[in-house]
């Protein structure tokens, strides 16, 4: 090892992209996971019971989704690094994701088509 390179890892440098990462960071991510699935948890074992058969139950699932949607914001961009990352690799990434979750939904509405069909 050269003289270089073991200065710049006595010296904490050389991170790169990935500096913004600090235990105070993940400590703050992990404590919002751990909130939006507490809220969750709260949802599901409080609020959910109060509601069945009531118009609100059917707003529960879209709830979910929603905070499942940020728990998976915060994971990729934080833990995965994705956040830190150019922005042609996360585009890289992302676009693909989004047509098949697009793909998903068009199949589903297919598939109840085809299900009433058989129905009739």
């Amino acid at each position: 090892m050269s003289s270089e390179t073991t200065n710049v890892h006595a010296n904490g440098e050389g991170h790169g992209e990935h500096e913004g990462m600090s235990k105070k960071r993940i400590s703050r991510v992990f404590f919002i996971l751990t909130a939006i699935t507490c809220v969750e948890f709260f949802i599901a074992l409080v609020i959910s019971p109060r509601l069945v058969g009531t118009s609100l139950h059917a707003m529960i699932n879209p709830v979910y989704i929603v905070l499942t949607l940020f728990k998976a914001y915060f994971i990729v961009a934080f833990f995965m690094h994705l956040k830190f990352e150019k922005v042609g690799l996360a585009l890289a990434i992302i676009v693909p994701i989004l047509f098949i979750i697009g793909l998903i939904l068009v199949l589903t509405n297919e598939s109840h088509y085809w299900i009433d069909l058989r129905v009739l």
